[in-house]
């Protein structure tokens, strides 16, 4: 393109101009936009992927329900423990065996028969129901054999890992949509703080000519002070934008998991418009994980509906026990024993605790029926606002070309006739002003498609994750 300088203004002044208009030569191309993926902003994403910290927190989340997964599979395996007990008593009931009584007659006749005391007199001996001195130490094994509750407990298990591995994929697909939308938001702040700067640059030539005039007796010393007050207005402008990029990238920062003050790269595929980016107009969802938290909600439904169902089946286990036990901590071949044992449970009568907890799954179930029906439907009406918003987006921005054309031409002829005294200074900076906000309007309108076809890509989930 041809640079020029502008008559009465220095050559620098045509070159700002020149840059606008190449600016807007370029930035016209966003009239088709399309998808060429910025390689900034896809390191950007896959950095906020990794550190930020409600994925983080999801997959925790994950990590917690492998792990009740892997209890459900232990209840099918054995379970062995240690246990023992040791008692002493005293007092209590007891019988008495008059062991004395009845032998020592007989005793004492056998030992005047045998002249010896071969035979000798006994006690009558009073023994105590409670044992005392007693130790019991056994290694036990239970297995269950047969119980179809732990078995739906384990496939509820396996599918709440499915549900929370989708949960993390809804974080994934919302986040990408923030990352990118703040980083289009963080570049339209940037960019505007440029055109405030660059007005500012007009305002400071304008000054000196106006300074000029003034000396030379051709115009009044008003001009001076509406420059001073103009430029005033632009500084504050330029500082309320300052601050919308701080916060911007603050916001940004804070989505990636970095620290808010951290610098951040402009994509030049994005600000200087040389991408092409269209959105995919297919009216048809994509593979939305809120759909499949919805199916997978259902099937851990099902499986709670058969969980209480289950609790009419019988349960079968077996239990076998190796130990010793004695009095006065003897331990010998008399005192170890093991013990083999069948358990079998069969519920008869709950108070109809079971039908209603029955009755409760498959209601559940129903209206995770009739939520994925409207869960659906939200879904549809997502995907074509989001692409009717786009498409709004587009024809906004193509509007504001000849925008900025136009108040770029007002703004060069003003300044030519304020040259030449055909026009005042009012009108000149009416000029500038307007030239100012049609490149406000138009840096808004772009950064607004690319935001718009963020959440296009996220209504049909097609970002690959």
């Amino acid at each position: 393109m041809k640079t020029f300088a502008l008559p009465f203004f220095p050559s620098s002044i045509g070159r700002f101009f020149a840059g606008a208009c190449r600016a807007i030569f370029l930035s016209a191309i966003f009239c088709a936009p399309v998808a060429a993926q910025s390689v900034v902003l896809e390191q950007y994403v896959q950095q906020g992927l990794a550190q930020n910290q409600s994925i983080q927190q999801q997959n925790f989340l994950l990590e917690k329900s492998l792990a009740a997964l892997q209890e459900a599979r232990g209840l099918f395996l054995p379970t062995v423990s240690v246990g023992g007990s040791y008692t002493l008593a005293a007092g209590g009931r007891s019988i008495s065996f008059p062991i004395g009584d009845l032998l020592n007659p007989v005793y004492a006749t056998l030992n005047e028969m045998t002249q010896s005391n071969r035979f000798p007199q006994l006690e009558n001996v009073n023994e105590q129901f409670l044992p005392n001195n007693f130790y019991d130490a056994r290694l036990r094994t239970s297995v269950p054999i047969y119980n179809a509750e732990i078995n739906y407990n384990r496939q509820i298990k396996r599918e709440m890992v499915n549900l929370q591995q989708a949960e993390i994929q809804v974080y994934k697909r919302e986040l990408v949509k923030e990352i990118k939308k703040a980083y289009f938001q963080y570049l339209q702040a940037a960019e505007a703080v440029k055109i405030y700067d660059n007005a500012l640059t007009l305002l400071a030539e304008s000054r000196r000519v106006n300074e000029s005039l003034v000396r030379n007796g051709v115009a009044n010393g008003t001009v001076l002070a509406r420059t001073e007050a103009e430029t005033a207005k632009v500084k504050s402008q330029r500082t309320e934008a300052e601050n919308n990029r701080r916060n911007a990238a603050a916001y940004f920062n804070f989505l990636l998991g970095q620290g808010l003050e951290t610098a951040i790269q402009a994509d030049s595929l994005v600000t200087s418009g040389r991408a092409e980016f269209a959105a995919n107009l297919d009216t048809a969802l994509g593979p939305r994980e809120e759909l499949a938290k919805l199916a997978t909600a259902k099937s851990i439904g099902l499986l709670s509906t058969k969980l209480s169902r289950a609790a009419w089946q019988p349960k079968l286990g077996a239990q076998l026990d190796l130990g010793s036990q004695g009095f006065n901590w003897a331990f010998n071949n008399t005192s170890r024993y093991g013990l083999l044992g069948l358990s079998f449970d069969v519920p008869l009568f709950t108070g109809g605790r079971n039908l209603a907890k029955i009755k409760q799954a498959e209601k559940d179930l129903a209206a995770l029926s009739a939520q994925t029906t409207y869960v659906e439907q939200q879904l549809r009406l997502q995907l074509r606002t989001s692409q009717t918003a786009y498409q709004s987006a587009l024809e906004v921005f193509n509007s504001t070309q000849g925008q900025v054309t136009a108040s770029r031409r007002y703004l060069t002829d003003t300044e030519k006739r304020y040259r030449i005294g055909q026009a005042n200074y009012i009108e000149y900076l009416d000029a500038r002003n307007e030239y100012t906000n049609a490149q406000l309007q138009q840096s808004l309108a772009r950064y607004t498609v690319w935001v718009k076809l963020a959440e296009v890509e996220r209504a049909q989930a097609s970002y690959g994750l």
